[in-house]
């Protein structure tokens, strides 16, 4: 019945925008999610991404933790000093 309901509202002519926004107020409602919750939750994910320290000329990026990616190893191997790819 709920799935129905939430076909519908998508369905419907109008503004895009304000169905979402209401449809994620009813999901917040539903699990009990409150607006400092969610916000504390965005604050941690942003937190947790860590900055990227090296890059290539071709996008590929690496932020300097775990094992080194193919692209820079292979660039290091080639004789390339590996401070050249650091941002």
């Amino acid at each position: 019945m709920k799935e129905r309901e939430e076909q519908r509202l998508f369905d419907l002519d109008g503004n895009a925008r304000e169905r979402l926004i209401l449809w994620i107020r009813r999901r917040m409602d539903e699990y009990g999610i409150t607006m400092e919750a969610l916000a504390d939750a965005i604050e941690r994910d942003a937190a947790a991404t860590k900055a990227v320290m090296y890059r290539d000329a071709f996008g590929n990026t690496w932020d300097g933790y775990g094992d080194k990616p193919d692209w820079l190893a292979r660039a290091i191997y080639a004789g390339q000093n590996i401070d050249h790819f650091r941002c």
